[in-house]
This record gives structure tokens, sequence and C-alpha cells, in this order.
């Protein structure tokens, strides 16, 4: 219980504070907008870029860390698709969206806060190693599988040049694009560029995770409730479980566990929403799966934590 209010807490309390500042109407929703849009498209680039530019490839990229967690992504992805087609009926381009909230764990804004909190700085080589692909991953097969649904007879190569351009207009990609750049070319960047980078990174979890909660008043749980069920219950039990068996199954150390089960156990992250309002698809699902999954995994992220070693 102490890891409770140690741990996870502080966390979902600046969500809260975020929360309550725009519920109360202290700060507007324009306000949350440029706030995530700094966070979006500066402060999580940075931090992405630092730390991919400083990882030591050789050790940190490890085939059974990403192999555990992608594989249990994948799964969240197909189970929560197939879920919404075959057990709700849904509309396929439904069901894709659906299925994009049980793949794209929130692994930047909770994942590194939590992992840090629980662990120390010295914990997240793993987690920036999973984070490395996790936006270009999870974006690649939800908007490949997306436009192969809606452009039934485009040709591969339409699909491809879609998937593409969707890709690198994301700042997330790009950061991590650069930072490989500079890591495999053996870049040194100025004295000065290092500090600058420093600082604006410094800012991204706090600002994030203040905007999240702001950017939570907006989503209103309503209506769909057993689909919303259902894939909360994939992204907060099923992905991190499978995430847990296979990194017990490849014989991972138990840093690389935890960064892969905890990234693995964080509630949806907002792209979710994004990612159906892109698509004017299961917009209301998307929503209230990141609102309620939210509040839900103060108590599962606890769970795993007893879990973890």
């Amino acid at each position: 219980m102490q890891d409770l209010f140690n741990i996870v807490l502080p966390v979902f309390l600046v969500i809260g504070v975020g929360y309550f500042a725009t519920w109360r109407g202290f700060l507007s929703h324009s306000h949350i907008d440029g706030l995530m849009k700094f966070t979006q498209n500066f402060g999580l680039p940075f931090l992405l870029f630092s730390a991919i530019s400083t990882l030591d490839l050789q050790r940190d990229f490890h085939p059974a860390l990403m192999l555990s967690f992608y594989i249990g992504a994948g799964s969240g992805f197909a189970a929560g698709m197939l879920g919404a087609r075959f057990l709700f009926r849904r509309p396929w381009e439904d069901s894709v969206a659906i299925g994009f909230v049980g793949l794209f764990s929130n692994s930047l804004l909770l994942g590194l806060a939590i992992t840090e909190r629980a662990y120390g700085p010295e914990a997240l080589n793993g987690n920036f190693a999973i984070v490395s692909i996790h936006a270009p991953f999870c974006y690649m097969v939800g908007i490949t599988v997306m436009e192969i649904v809606r452009s039934r007879g485009q040709s591969p190569l339409r699909v491809a040049h879609t998937v593409g351009i969707a890709m690198f207009r994301n700042a997330l990609v790009v950061g991590i694009v650069l930072g490989f750049i500079v890591n495999l070319g053996g870049i040194a960047l100025p004295e000065p560029v290092i500090a600058a980078v420093d600082l604006i990174k410094r800012t991204a979890l706090p600002t994030a995770l203040f905007g999240l909660g702001g950017l939570l008043v907006r989503y209103k749980p309503e209506g769909d409730g057993k689909v919303i069920a259902y894939i909360i219950a994939v992204s907060l039990l099923l992905h991190p479980g499978i995430v847990y068996v296979l990194g017990r199954a490849f014989d991972l150390s138990v840093s690389d566990l935890r960064s892969a089960v905890l990234t693995a156990a964080m509630a949806p992250g907002v792209n979710s929403y994004l990612f159906a309002n892109t698509y004017g698809v299961g917009r209301r699902v998307a929503a209230s799966s990141v609102l309620l999954a939210t509040g839900l995994c103060i108590l599962t992220v606890w769970i795993w934590l007893q879990i973890l070693p």
C-alpha cells in the first residue's frame, strides 16, 4: 500500500491538479490545447531525442525485450479490433479505432513517470528502448489497417504512401529519427545545444501530466458501456499480462521486465482518441476509455507493482 502513496499517487495528483484547474475555469480549453501542443511538438520530442541520442543501443536494445512488449501490444490491437467487430458487431472502421485503444498504452506521459518514481531514473533505459519505436510502430499498424479497411481495392503503393506521410508528420517520430541519426552517426553536439535540449526536456513529463488532466475534462463517459469495459480490460489486463508471460518465458532481466510490463500496464494514451478523431470513427469509445482507464490504472498499476520482482 505504501507503493500506492509514494509512487502512483503523485503522478495522478499532477493529473488531478490539471483536471481541477480546467474544470474550475482557472485554465481554458485553449490554454490546455496550447500546453499539449507544446508537449507533443517540443517537450516530448526533445525528451525522446535526448534519450535515444545517448542510449547504448547494443546494450539496451534486446530482441527479447522488444518482442515481449510488441507481441503484447499487437495482441491488444488484435483483441480490441476483433472483439469490437465480432462480439459487439461494430463496423470495421470503428473496430480498427477501438483496436488502437488496446494497442497504444500511455508509454510516455504515464509509463516514464511511474517507472522513474518506482525504480529511479537509471531504470528507464528499457522504457526508452520501447518508446523509441512505440509511436512509429503503433501508427504504422493503426494507419495501415485503417487505410486497408477504408481503401478496399486501392493499390498497396497508395496505402504505403498514405502511411508514410502520416508517420513523418508526427513530431515524436521526428525526434526519434533525429536521435538515432545523432547516436548512430557518432555526432558530438555542442555543449550549449545539449544544455538547451536538457532545459526543454525537463519540462516534458510534468507539463504533459498536467495537460493530460486538463484534456480529460472534455471527455465524458457515455454509452457503449460493454465495449468500453471490454477494451479497458484488454488495455489494463490482457496487454500487460501477455507481456509479463512472454518476459518470463524469454528470461528478461528484472529491469527489462519491469520496464516492459509497466509500459504495457498504462492506460490508453490520448493518441488513442486523436487517432479515432482523425478518422471520425469510434470517438466516444476511445474518449471514454482514455478517461476511465486513466482512473482505473491507479489500482491496476499498484497491483502490477506488487507482482513484479
